[in-house]
């Protein structure tokens, strides 16, 4: 009888540590497997229930959040043995455009800047800008240190990997002074009351909280689009997707490839100028 206990989680959660995978990837393939698990309801475990699941997150989700569940669940399957269990995730067409209702613009990001800086919030309106202009992810702030400020740049440690990123000077600048003001000797820059690295959550909530000041919509108001933001404007002006690649930290360059997708508009106008119509 094939049922998921909490044994067989806790054992998949030690494996996944084992294996050096990110915290943050441990935390979303764990719960995945328990919302599969609420979902059966004490049922047992069979292929055409596994079938059903994916049926239903279809009709809830995006497919490419399907996907992550599916993936999430198969590494599951296979750690126990359960091969027969695995089902296939939904094949995707390759994005052509992006939907610019949900991409941050420059000036939508000056406008958040503008806003942090009429309300005080001196910490996140560095933050916005150590992360649009160095593109990190906001889980890698925690090693923009006072270390890295001094040396002008920092080694970030994600997902089994070790890059260097280059801290502009004028950042620099600006990290310096916030630095001494906040009497900071050693350590992360952006860190709690308590000392310690600022969550994604806590970060996310004072995001949001910046949108009606700034005139941006919620649903644009992200740490990854800023990440976005900067990988958009470095492509278009260097034309290197190999060289950002690197910079951003991803294995492979169809993962960077998403990042610089141009709006539907952009595209339409590009072909406009092709000329190949007579009137």
């Amino acid at each position: 009888m094939r049922k998921i206990t909490n044994e067989l989680i806790h054992s998949f959660k030690t494996y996944l540590i084992e294996e050096e995978k990110s915290e943050n990837t441990i935390e979303k393939y764990i719960r995945d497997v328990t919302f599969f698990v609420m979902w059966l309801a004490g049922r047992e475990v069979t292929k055409i229930l596994a079938l059903e699941y994916k049926k239903e997150l279809c009709e809830k989700y995006a497919p490419a959040s399907v996907n992550a569940a599916i993936s999430s669940l198969n590494s599951f399957f296979a750690f126990i043995g359960w091969h027969d269990i695995r089902i296939k995730a939904l094949k995707i067409q390759r994005q052509i455009f992006s939907n610019k209702d949900k991409e941050l613009t420059k000036a939508e990001y000056e406008r958040l800047l503008t806003a942090a800086k009429s309300k005080g919030n001196e910490r996140l309106y560095l933050l916005m800008q150590t992360i649009c202009s160095t593109g990190i992810r906001v889980s890698e702030l925690k090693f923009v240190t006072y270390e890295a400020v001094k040396k002008g740049q920092a080694v970030i440690s994600c997902k089994g990997k070790m890059r260097t990123i280059f801290l502009p000077k004028e950042l620099c600048k600006m990290l310096k002074e916030y630095i001494k003001k906040q009497g900071i000797k050693y350590g992360s820059v952006f860190v709690s009351r308590n000392g310690k690295p600022l969550d994604r959550s806590y970060i996310w909530k004072m995001l949001k909280n910046l949108c009606e000041a700034a005139g941006v919509p919620r649903d644009k108001v992200f740490p990854h689009n800023f990440r976005h933001l900067f990988a958009r404007t470095y492509y278009s002006l260097q034309k290197d997707i190999v060289r950002l690649a690197d910079i951003l930290g991803h294995s492979s360059v169809e993962t960077t490839r998403i990042y610089t997708i141009e709006t539907g508009d952009i595209c339409r106008r590009q072909i406009q100028k092709l000329g190949l119509l007579r009137c």
